[in-house]
Parts: structure tokens; sequence; C-alpha cells
């Protein structure tokens, strides 16, 4: 059982499937952090800035850690990295980026622009589970984050 602190994570994914996934493996490992979603760029966006649906903080906690899928519809991940990694008031949230892209140059951007960690979402069930668990151990269990004051 997870003893961390019960932060939020976001979950930045388009496909129901994926974010389904995630979900189930999650409850298997017993994550007791709060898992908020969001399908697209421009909703990250808008939870992160408490605009629109998010226009109440309560609906949109300040996440520990946020999970980025780089393929979205609308605004893409990329651009939502760069655009969180320089605003001062998010750039200390770590982005693991989660995406199916094992592109070379999509994986240097992504650090280029900030990114603290990259996965490749395998199509196999078993290293997806190995995945997950390991970015669980890391950043929902060992990871220290740096005290935040807003």
């Amino acid at each position: 059982m997870i003893d961390a602190v019960q932060e939020p994570l976001l979950v930045v994914e388009d496909s129901n499937e994926d974010f389904r996934m995630l979900q189930r493996l999650m409850q298997r490992f017993e994550v007791k952090n709060p898992i908020y979603r969001c399908s697209d760029g421009d909703e990250v966006l808008n939870y992160l800035y408490h605009k629109g649906a998010y226009d109440n903080p309560r609906k949109a906690p300040r996440p520990s850690v946020i999970l980025l899928d780089l393929n979205l519809p609308g605004v893409d991940g990329r651009y939502v990295l760069e655009r969180i990694k320089q605003d001062i008031t998010f750039r200390e949230i770590p982005i693991v980026v989660f995406t199916t892209s094992s592109n070379p140059e999509d994986i240097e951007l992504c650090y280029q622009k900030g990114a603290n960690g990259y996965l490749i979402k395998p199509m196999d069930y078993k290293e997806l589970h190995n995945i997950m668990r390991a970015f669980v151990n890391y950043w929902l269990e060992a990871n220290v984050a740096p005290m935040i004051k807003y």
C-alpha cells in the first residue's frame, strides 16, 4: 500500500481505453492519490488556470505530477509542456510524458522543453504494468517534491 502524501495526479490522455487501463493499474497498485483527467491540451490549460468548467480551484487542485500524452486533439502535448514549464507558477510540477512516440526528435524536444521524464507506451500489458509500477514507485512514492508556495 502506498503511504505517500495523497496529492493529485493529473493524467492528460485523450484515449478512453488508455485512461481506463491506467485507472485499473492504479487501483491494482492501491494508489490513493486522487486522479484527475484532461482529454486535450485546451482542457489541461483550463484546468491549471481555473478557466471554463474548472473556474473553481476545488474542481482542479494543483497536481503533484502530470502524466502527459503528446498526441492530443487541438493543442498538443508539446505545446502544453512548453507552456507549463515557461510559467513560474507551474514549472516546478513534474511532467512525465507518456506517449506512443519513440521518435528521438520527440524525446529530445520534450527534455529540451523541461520534461522530467519520458515513457513510451508499450503495446504489451505486462510491459505497461511494469512501466506504470515504476512510475508509481518513483513519482508517487519515492520522489520528494519541493515545497511550493502558491
